[in-house]
Parts: structure tokens; C-alpha cells; sequence
């Protein structure tokens, strides 16, 4: 999202309105406004006029007076709970406004709500006509982004019908049923036609001098399969709730004193945390609260992301953990599947609830196209019992991680290939590491892989994948025999890697080895994750930590995704010169690994600045531009506002570095 729209946000809900308060329900835009739940917009229009004409903004959208703050008493800079703005009619300095209206909104799980107050501003009574034109086109996510595909709709049917307090929305296609109802109180005094499909909600106010008059607008949103939510009272109640939720999370969470901007930045994250947590089930039918990836795209679950957040996560909030892992597990592959990628023991990549992943249209309802998504369960699972000591879970999700182990060995590729190996999904993700935009996996000249593709990274997690499922079977499972084996595959991985990664002639990994098992030779920061996961030996470990503080890969911001100076090398790419706060807290605990703390703390210190220069959250994906050169970080344009590795990347700082 850009800064046109404000987002609010609450579990699997989020609206993105403008300046105004209003929804324009325009397509083609790069950030689509609307409430959004389960991967459709449920409300495309939400137009305010008053007197025929639309209002003049006099303060902009913000965020309410309802933040939270973080458990050392500071101002943790949330205030997220209700979008707030004044609007005055259309005039000039002649003539001032004859009344001030106040639009205060929120939302809740698939609902939102609006309190607009009409106050008047003259000696004599007044009579004001309010209008709201509203509607809901159902439209999936997918739809809404910038690649313009169109998909076909066979017996699509909308449908209006009017209230004796508002109006329903409702969409039909095939068995699929979804609807959205708006209410007013009071009701309004007449539901017009517009033409276009929308209604208009009239009013007819009469208003005593310096009197005020209030509407109370409440939005349900019944995606498919979904229960019918319980909307808020008001705004307040709502953002009563997300302040509840926001602080039973933080509570009790010792942040640095020696480091208030850390601090502050994990405070920010927590209550971001709090609020992109989506309902899952596990394997037994229980209900689950996981880390969605981030708003607006990926408001879902999305297996490498929840897996990453829960372990950044996981020694100040291992409830993340004990509930991504068994919701992956629910949705473990059992079987093989082309067209979604699926092969047995295989961890989801995406989950998606919407219409298209519903009748197949797109391969997400769930996806598989993820080379690391199931080694990091295995790395998640492990370190859940290291940290927390809690092994029924690791008893209980037994049978899933030696399914894990089972699909990194025979469909991963470790047996035949050595390494785990991904090939390009011609209907989804060319590419199915962390990076897997189409030519993130590239050569210093910008080349792309071509055929099976080993990324470097996935071979990290597997080496770590291996030693924590050999480390759990010798401990919890009582099968040696399987921890020797396990052990001993990770290490001729091991040894395996430094032969065949190693650049000598750049004393650092390739990004990847090709389909003939040629380097993929980009400087990548990719290379930090292996420190994380204690893949390379002690001489080579420093040697790459090291270069990656060089100033081609440092920018005073973070570690560059690719190395400035190659020609693969772009400042606002993806992933090819852009700066991820999830790769760097990565590389900052990987540096720590190995010693190298000096090196951590200026990694640290770079995303701790950023984020200060954004109210303490960091973005999902900032531009490669160095700090000398521009002094505020350059925010990528279409990252994600909220995006929950970010959000956990403070805590794995405050993991690698402490307060320093």
C-alpha cells in the first residue's frame, strides 16, 4: 500500500480507505482500497456526501487516540485502532463551514464500523442530506493486482436487497454464497438506485444551532464458509478489542532500557504481531491463531513466513510456534500433486480461502511451491523444544517431521541430487526459495538459472533441519538408529556444500548451483543464512560475514540482497539490490553464531534506524540506495505495510545483540 490509503487492520480483516474516510473501489490501481476478508473485497464503495457534494478533507485519515503502550511504559506508536478525520463542506474563507463532520472508523474480524458526527456551526437550525453510496463487488485479491489477468466467471450472480435499516450485498456462482450487510442507526430515510449496481444511504438531518447529530454504520462481511461475525458496537468497542489483544500479547516482555530505539522497534512489532494473526485449524480439527505473511496481499498463511516470524519469535513468544507448527502440519502434503506442487511430506507454501483458489482458477488454495517451507518446520520444531522443553508436541508431530525428513531425502533431491532442487512452476513461482520473484536466482551478470535450480540457502536449513530432527530422535523419539542416519546425512551435506558452493577466486558461496551443476555466481546476501543455520566451518563462516559489512553489500540500512557493482545489481528491485529486515535479522543471528558481534551490532543498529525513521516499524522490503547518499531509507514501492517477519525482525536483533 502507499500512503494514499490507511489501512486498518484485525486478524483476517483489513480496510484500506482514503484521506476522507471514503472507498473509491477503483481497479487498476497498484493498492486497491476496500474491506477485505478471506481474499475479497467486500466493500468496493463507501462514498460520503453531504448536500449532493463530496466534503473537503480538513485533517486527513489518521489513527486515533487508542495506542498502546509497550511494557516498559512507553509510547509504543501504535494507535492503530481507529482511522480518524474531519471533513468540512466545499466553501471559502467568505463563507466558513456551516457544520464540521468527524468520521471515526475500525474494523473487526469480518466487520467494520463507523461513527460519523454532523456538528453545526451556525446560530440558526440547520437541515443537512447525508448520502452514502456503498457496494460490495466480491472481487477476488487476485483480480485487483497489477499483472491485469482476467479470469472467467461462468454464472456469476449479484444481487441487492434493501433492509428496513440498511442493505445486502450478496454474490452467488455455482455452490459458492457470500454477502456483505450495511446497517444504519438510525436508519436511513430512503435506499437509492445509483445505476451502477451501488445503493446511496439518504439522510435527512435537522440540526439545532450548535447541535450535533450522529449515524452509527455498521459493515458485515459473510465470505464463503465463513460464520456470521459479531460486529462491534462502535469504533471504540472495536478498537477496544484490538488494544485487548494488543496488550495481552506484549505483556510481560522485558525490552532493552540501554536500547530505547530497539525497544520501541520491538514494541511496534509485537502489537503488529498481535493484529496479523488469522484463524487456522490443526490436525485434530482444534482452532488456531498463525502469523499471517502481511497486509494487503498476503493476509494468510503463508508456511515460510509464520515458520520464520514464529522463530524470530520464539524466546519471547513461543505460543507463535506451538500453533504455526501444528497448523502446517494439518496441511502437510500426503500425496502428489502437479498442479499445486504437492508431494508427500511436503509443507504448504501459501493457503488461500478466496473464490479462485476455491474453483482452481489460480493453484493457491494450497500451494506447495516452496523448496524451504519443510526443512524450517523441521529447524522450528526443534528449536520450539530446545527453547520451551515442551516435547509432547514433538511426540505428537512425530509422524509429520519424519514426513518432512522422508520429502527432503526422496522428492527434495538430498538422495539423488545431494542438495535440495526446485524447478520452475509454470503456473505459479518460478522460483520457490525466499527469494522467488521471477530472476531473484541470477548470475553476476544478471543471467538467470536455468533447469533444477539448488539454492544455497534451502541447503542451510536442511543442515540444520537434519541435525535438530536427529537431536529430537535421540531425545524425545528413543530411535538412535534414525538420529545416526540423520546426523550423518547432514554431515556429507556439509562437507558436500564447501566443495561444491565454495567461489574461491570470491572467498564466498555461490547464490545457487545451475541444472549442470554450475555456480550461480552473484554476491548474495543469501550467503548470511548459512551462518544462521552453522553450515559453513569456522574459517569460511568469518570470511563471508565479513564481506557482507563491505560497502557493496552494506548500505547503512541493512545487508543489499545482491551486491552493488554487478550488473545484476538494481537499487529498487525485489530482490536483486533491495534490503529485506527479514534477511538481515537472519544474517545479524548468524553473525552472532560465529562471533562476529561486532558485525551484528552494525547490522542491528542499521534496521533499528530505519525503522525509527517509520515510527519504529520496519516495511517489508526497503531500496538498496546507500545512507550516504540519501539519509532516510527509500521504502520499496510496493511492499507490504505490515508484513509479519518484519515485525519479528526487533526480536531477533534484541536475540543476536541484546541491548547493545
Amino acid at each position: 500500500m502507499t500512503d494514499r490509503h490507511h489501512l486498518l487492520v484485525h486478524g483476517g480483516t483489513f480496510a484500506a480507505v482514503g484521506q476522507g474516510g471514503d472507498i473509491s473501489g477503483v481497479r487498476g490501481s497498484t493498492s486497491p482500497d476496500g474491506l477485505f476478508v478471506r481474499d475479497a473485497r467486500h466493500l468496493s464503495r463507501w462514498q460520503l456526501t453531504v448536500d449532493g457534494a463530496v466534503p473537503d478533507v480538513l485533517t486527513p485519515v489518521a489513527d486515533g487516540p487508542d495506542g498502546l503502550r509497550g511494557p516498559d511504559g512507553r509510547d509504543a506508536g501504535q494507535g492503530a485502532g481507529t482511522a480518524r478525520c474531519v471533513l468540512v463542506p466545499r466553501g471559502g474563507r467568505q463563507e466558513p463551514p456551516a457544520y464540521t463532520l468527524f468520521r471515526e472508523q475500525a474494523v473487526a474480524d469480518g466487520s467494520f464500523v463507523e461513527v460519523l458526527r454532523i456538528a453545526s456551526n451556525r446560530p440558526a437550525p440547520a437541515t443537512v442530506r447525508v448520502g452514502l453510496t456503498v457496494d460490495a463487488d466480491f472481487t477476488d485479491q487476485f483480480e485487483l493486482r497489477s499483472d491485469h489477468r482476467t479470469y472467467t466467471k461462468t454464472g456469476a450472480v449479484r444481487s441487492r436487497q434493501i433492509l428496513e435499516y440498511g442493505v445486502e450485498f450478496s454474490y452467488r456462482r455455482g455452490e459458492w454464497r457470500s454477502c456483505t450487510t450495511v446497517t444504519s442507526e438510525p436508519a436511513p430515510d430512503a435506499v437509492e438506485e445509483t445505476g451502477t449496481g451501488a445503493r446511496r444511504l439518504v439522510w435527512t438531518l435537522e440540526l439545532e444551532p450548535g447541535a450535533t447529530a450522529e449515524l452509527t454504520l455498521r459493515v458485515a462481511a459473510c465470505p464463503h464458509g465463513a460464520p456470521e461475525p459479531r460486529v462491534p458496537h462502535s469504533p471504540s468497542a472495536a478498537a477496544g478489542q484490538l488494544a485487548d489483544a494488543e496488550r495481552e500479547f506484549i505483556d510481560g516482555i522485558a525490552l532493552p532500557d540501554t536500547w530505547p530505539e530497539l525497544a520501541a522497534a520491538c514494541a511496534r512489532g509485537l502489537s503488529d504481531l498481535a493484529v496479523l494473526q488469522v484463524p487456522a485449524t490443526g490436525p485434530d480439527g482444534e482452532e488456531l491463531r498463525v502469523p499471517a505473511a502481511g497486509v494487503p496481499w498476503f493476509l494468510t498463511l503463508l508456511g515460510r513466513d509464520a515458520l520464520l516470524t514464529s522463530l524470530f519469535a520464539l524466546p519471547y513468544r513461543p505460543q507463535l510456534a506451538a500453533a504455526t507448527l501444528p497448523a502446517l502440519a494439518a496441511v502437510q502434503a500426503t500425496e502428489a500433486s502437479a498442479g499445486t506442487v504437492a508431494q508427500p511430506g511436503k509443507i504448504v507454501h501459501e493457503v488461500r480461502h478466496g473464490e479462485l483458489a476455491h474453483f482452481g482458477q489460480v493453484p493457491y488454495g494450497r500451494y506447495y511451491g516452496s523448496v524451504d517451507a519443510t526443512p524450517l518446520f523441521l529447524v522450528l520444531l526443534g528449536a520450539y523444544v530446545e527453547q520451551t522443553g515442551d516435547a509432547a508436541l514433538a511426540r505428537r508431530l512425530e509422524p509429520n517431521a519424519r514426513a518432512a525428513v522422508g520429502w527432503m531425502l526422496d522428492h527434495g533431491g538430498l538422495t539423488s541430487r545431494g542438495y535440495l532442487v526446485y524447478r520452475a512452476d509454470e503456473g505459479g513461482l518460478a522460483n520457490q526459495n525466499w527469494k522467488d520473484s521471477p530472476g531473484a536466482i541470477c548470475s553476476a551478470d544478471g543471467s538467470r538459472a536455468t533447469g533444477p535450480v539448488m539454492a544455497a540457502g534451502a541447503q542451510g536449513y536442511a543442515y540444520d533441519a537434519l541435525r535438530r530432527t536427529a537431536q529430537l530422535s535421540r531425545t524425545v523419539w528413543g530411535d538412535e538408529v534414525y538420529a545416526d542416519l540423520l546426523e550423518q546425512a547432514a554431515s556429507d551435506l556439509r562437507d558436500r556444500f564447501q566443495r561444491d558452493f565454495w567461489m574461491a577466486d570470491h572467498d564466498f558461496p555461490a547464490l545457487a548451483l545451475d541444472g549442470g551443476g554450475r555456480h550461480v555466481d552473484a554476491l548474495a546476501s543469501d550467503a548470511g543464512h548459512l551462518l544462521w543455520s552453522g553450515l559453513l566451518d569456522k574459517e569460511y563462516g568469518k570470511l563471508v560475514g565479513r564481506r557482507l559489512l563491505e560497502p557493496d553489500f552494506f548500505s547503512g540500512w541493512g545487508v543489499r540482497t545482491v551486491a552493488a557493482g554487478q550488473p545484476a545489481y538494481h537499487p529498487l528491485s525485489y530482490h536483486r539490490g533491495s534490503v529485506w529486515p527479514h534477511d538481515n535479522a537472519l544474517i545479524a543471528l548468524g553473525l552472532a553464531r560465529y562471533g562476529l558481534h561486532d558485525e551484528a551490532r552494525a547490522v542491528a543498529h542499521a534496521l533499528v534506524d530505519a525503522a525509527a525513521a517509520d515510527g519504529h516499524r520496519l516495511p517489508e522490503v526497503l531500496a538498496g540506495y546507500d545512507r550516504a547518499v540519501h539519509p532516510a531509507p527509500v521504502p520499496y514501492p510496493h511492499a507490504c505495510v505490515r508484513e509479519s517477519r518484519s515485525a519479528a525482525a526487533p526480536l531477533a536483533l534484541l536475540t543476536a545483540v541484546g541491548g547493545a
